[in-house]
């Protein structure tokens, strides 16, 4: 059984930082890219950022680029999400996921390309 558990969600103000983890049990870590996805209310899941298998090739939504940095640990079975200069429009819940196929590439960007999601942490930013 595939599980994956999101941490480091919370409170903080606008200008803060915040460093989400996403441990995965119970799937070959190290074959699969990762994603990082988030929902604020009354909208869609939308991406955020995503990691390849081998952690070298990473791509990130506009909104996000230059403030945040996804990075991976295969041998601690862990994705991270780096968030820094944090803006109240960053408020929503963030979810990790695991993409469908082995190997896949950065373009994978979209909900359905990934199977496998965590129960999401809750990131508020205040201004």
């Amino acid at each position: 059984q595939v599980q994956l558990v999101e941490s480091g969600g919370g409170l903080v103000q606008a200008g803060g930082s915040l460093r989400l983890s996403c441990v995965v049990s119970g799937r070959t870590f190290s074959s699969y890219g990762m994603g990082w996805f988030r929902q604020a209310p009354g909208k869609e899941r939308e991406f955020v950022a995503v990691i390849n298998w081998s952690g070298t090739s990473t791509r990130y939504a506009d909104s996000v680029k230059g403030r945040f940095t996804i990075s991976r640990d295969n041998a601690k079975n862990t994705v991270y999400l780096q968030m820094n200069s944090l803006k109240s429009e960053d408020t929503a819940v963030y979810y990790c996921a695991v993409q469908k196929q082995t190997y896949g590439s950065t373009w994978l960007q979209a909900p359905n390309e990934y199977d496998y999601w965590g129960q999401g942490t809750q990131v508020t930013v205040s201004s």
